[in-house]
Order: structure tokens, then sequence, then C-alpha cells
């Protein structure tokens, strides 16, 4: 186990989580490459995101569109916004292939809004690119445990 390498994509993913929790989407948005996809599928099972119906499957403009519902106060999902704290743990290196790192790990997030609190659980996959000396990420795919059920809307980044 490259315990130097799980350490550097840990802090990397931990930074990405608490920038989504504390609103600094721009910063956000910076981490990704130009052709990155963001992908959350409604099929727990799915494989084939691009000709399957997800909750998202975000390009680089898309990922914009997104920040920009978020932030503007005229989406109805996102009004009031919502406050969420995640804990992200589970971390595993699936592979490393030269500047390329695929990397697993357990997301929980709560989610306060409108006086109601929610709880969400998903494991992700990472694929990572080194980019100096951090990471861009190229694809974070997001499988929700229950994505397959009645879920109500997600006015937030997962």
């Amino acid at each position: 186990m490259n315990l130097k390498l799980l350490n550097e994509v840990t802090a990397f993913i931990w930074q990405e989580g608490d920038m989504l929790d504390h609103g600094e989407f721009e910063n956000w948005l910076s981490l990704w490459s130009g052709k990155g996809t963001y992908v959350i599928p409604i099929d727990p099972k799915e494989q084939d995101f691009e000709n399957s119906l997800n909750y998202a499957y975000d390009d680089h403009h898309m990922r914009e569109l997104r920040v920009q519902r978020l932030t503007g106060g005229e989406s109805i999902s996102t009004s009031p916004q919502p406050r969420t704290v995640r804990t992200l743990s589970r971390f595993r290196v699936l592979s490393e292939r030269g500047a390329n790192v695929t990397v697993r790990c357990a997301q929980n997030v709560r989610e306060f809004r409108k006086e109601s609190l929610k709880h969400y659980s998903a494991d992700i996959v990472y694929e990572l690119e080194r980019d100096g000396d951090g990471f861009k990420i190229q694809r974070k795919l997001i499988r929700l445990i229950n994505a397959d059920d009645t879920l109500a809307g997600i006015g937030y980044i997962l």
C-alpha cells in the first residue's frame, strides 16, 4: 500500500468536501479538468452513464450552471440554501497508472434546510489526474445507496 499516495488523495478529497460544505463553489470548479464528468446514476448497477438516466451527468458547462443555480437564489430547490456537513471515510486507492489515480471512498452527507434534516449515504469513485503538486478530477461517480428509491430534491452538490 502506497501510504504517501493514499494521504495525498485523501487530503485532496477532504479539501473538496470542505469547499462544498462551505459554499466555495468557484474554488470547487477549479478542481476539475476541462473534460471531467460529475455523475450520479439512478440505477445503482449502471455502467453506461451516457446512455442512461442519471440524477446528474455534468460536464464543465453543466457544473458551472449547477453552481449558478445554487448561488443565484432563483431556484426554488436551493432557496433557502441548504447547509451541509459531509463525512468522507474508508479511502482505498483502486489503481494508479502513471498520472491517473482511481480512489473509492464512502460519503455521508447531512443536509439541513427548511427545518428538516436529511441524510444521504454514497459510495464515491474519483478518477483523478496529477496536476503539479495536486490533482484534477476527471470523473466523480456518486452511487447513492438508495438511488433507486424515491428521493427528495437535492438542492446542493454531493
